[in-house]
């Protein structure tokens, strides 16, 4: 049964979360000197770096113990995790914007992570996979039955890493490579064939795990 408390409860939790991000950004920008994130951002290695990389590690960490306390069942904590990760990153723009008014389009690129090498992406793409996370999570916590086959197991799997592949193609590149360096790397084009193609696999084959009469009534 869904317990609408406790599912308002993360709500809020998450939406607080991200004003407390996107307010760390907003210092960070205002410290570095950043208005354009492509042209200002400097990559090296100073005494803040760590601390930033640790600050990302415990906003996962965060949001997994929100799911592990709120659900009693290991669908329900899943469910959890992923509905109050896709509210925070969602609302971290949209309290950026209320901040600074960032970002202008949501095909302006960000600096999504740092680890372990940099994401990047334009904004609407991390909002696309939220808005899935949300819908995935509502489903799980709802304790809609499902059915999940070998098939999908692997399509969610292969999803999730060409997903993030998208985000860090051009600091992979230039690992493999070995001809460049990471905190030089700047996004000239986002892989949007790759990113829409996956991202459709992996929302069809949720309906199909979730609502599998569908699929057969056609």
């Amino acid at each position: 049964m869904l317990n609408r408390n406790q599912l308002i409860s993360v709500s809020l939790f998450a939406i607080a979360m991200a004003y407390l991000e996107s307010s760390v950004v907003v210092y960070l920008r205002a410290m570095y000197g950043i208005e354009d994130l492509i042209r200002d951002i400097n990559f090296e290695t100073d005494i803040y770096t760590f601390i930033e990389i640790g600050r990302e590690a415990a906003t996962i960490v965060m949001l997994v113990i929100i799911g592990l306390i709120a659900g009693n069942t290991w669908q329900k904590k899943l469910g959890y995790f992923f509905l109050s990760f896709g509210i925070w990153d969602i609302f971290y723009y949209i309290w950026l914007y209320v901040f600074i008014q960032w970002p202008s389009s949501l095909l302006e690129w960000d600096i999504l992570f740092l680890i372990p090498l940099p994401w990047w992406g334009p904004v609407i793409a991390p909002i696309l996979i939220s808005i899935l996370l949300i819908s995935i999570g509502y489903l799980l916590i709802s304790e809609v039955k499902i059915k999940v086959t070998s098939i999908d197991w692997i399509v969610f799997v292969l999803s999730i890493i060409l997903l993030l592949y998208t985000f860090t193609e051009d600091s992979i590149k230039v690992i493999i490579s070995g001809t460049g360096d990471l905190t030089q790397i700047r996004p000239t084009s986002f892989n949007w064939v790759l990113f829409l193609i996956t991202y459709a696999a992996w929302a069809l084959t949720t309906i199909k795990v979730f609502y599998p009469r569908a699929g057969r009534q056609k």
